[in-house]
């Protein structure tokens, strides 16, 4: 487990705008299962450069017109019986970190890989997340 002092600042960058962190199983259950509209999860990550661009893309996707109603996230290797729930919660995608998870009324619609984060600057994955926005958060989409 990663030592708290590592990981708050990290937990930080997607806290100070919006995201509300996640720590148990029942608070994954709870806000996934719970929210009526979209809900962005980010499953964060002290990982090295997939994660130094995950973050900022996750924040500049906030500047969408369309975007999720509600804003998650839980930690790997630091919350890992919170991390453990959101994983079941995105199957059948395999464990990965960072990734990201949009839900739709509790169900997954659309998941980010680690695969597809690395190697990809913050604004490719900005954008890849604006266009699951306006697919799944516009008022068309409801």
């Amino acid at each position: 487990m990663y030592p708290k002092e590592l990981v708050q600042p990290m937990k930080e960058e997607l806290t100070k705008v919006g995201f509300e962190d996640l720590t148990t199983p029942e608070m994954v259950q709870e806000t996934i299962k719970g929210t009526d509209g979209t809900l962005l999860l980010v499953i964060n990550s002290v990982c090295g450069c997939a994660a130094g661009n995950a973050r900022p893309g996750v924040r500049l996707s906030l500047s969408n017109e369309n975007k999720p109603d509600k804003l998650a996230t839980v930690f790997a290797g630091f919350d890992l019986d919170a991390v453990a729930e959101a994983r079941k919660l995105t199957l059948p995608y395999p464990p990965s970190s960072p990734s990201i998870a949009l839900f739709k009324s509790g169900k997954l619609v659309y998941f980010i890989e680690r695969h597809q984060i690395e190697g990809r600057n913050a604004m490719m994955i900005a954008n890849d997340l604006a266009n699951a926005y306006n697919k799944y958060c516009g008022v068309e989409a409801n």
